[in-house]
């Protein structure tokens, strides 16, 4: 009986590489180029702080910012600014402990039905538009589109998606940083470095008295 096992279990192993080996093999083949980012004709600009439009950079553009910070939001006219004060807070001290790092923020308001971008446009009015850009989505688009555009809109070697929320501490991102470092040599200079709160769920869940 054992012997039966094991050869059935060998060939359920045999099958299971082939069918995996057959998915890549077909993912391959019918992988198609990422497709040209959709935008209408107000999202290619951006308001500076004199309230001028000016003409949105492109990802395929030589990087000119050492980070880009992209914060999708939708109705975050009351938290948006919690996490604002605290990332720009952290971003402008470390710019003065090194002169020679560079950063952007971009808020990519999603179609909101609240004052999510006039409360963005503030922190651009006051910072200036080289750091802080406000990108107005005509509608909402969902949070992955909202982060897309975003992304195909930034100046930075490196990309960071923070929540508008807040959730996670700023200062964190060094951690990732870390993270990306350790994974050098990036394969075709790409690497992705992802927060995890996975480990606080124990402590978040709720104690009976």
């Amino acid at each position: 009986m054992a012997p039966l096992l094991l050869q059935l279990a060998g060939l359920g192993a045999a099958l299971l590489a082939s069918a995996l080996i057959l998915i890549s093999f077909v993912a391959f083949i019918t992988a198609t180029e990422m497709p040209d980012l959709h935008r209408h004709e107000q999202e290619k600009f951006f308001l500076n702080a004199r309230g001028q439009k000016e003409t949105l950079p492109s990802i395929w553009d030589s990087p000119t910012k050492q980070l880009s910070v992209v914060v999708p939001s939708y109705n975050e006219e009351k938290r948006l600014p919690v996490m604002m004060d605290e990332a720009l807070s952290y971003l402008e001290k470390r710019q003065k402990q090194d002169p020679t790092f560079t950063y952007e923020v971009i808020v990519v308001d999603d179609g909101s039905k609240d004052q999510t971008s006039e409360v963005a446009f503030k922190y651009c009015q006051k910072y200036g538009s080289d750091k802080v850009r406000v990108i107005t989505l005509v509608k909402n688009r969902g949070k992955g589109g909202a982060i897309r555009m975003g992304i195909f809109s930034s100046r930075g070697e490196k990309i960071l998606m923070a929540d508008a929320d807040g959730a996670t501490k700023f200062p964190d991102v060094e951690k990732l940083e870390k993270g990306l470092n350790d994974l050098q040599p990036w394969p075709d200079q790409m690497a992705i470095a992802c927060g995890s709160r996975a480990h606080l769920e124990k402590e978040s869940i709720a104690q009976g008295i």
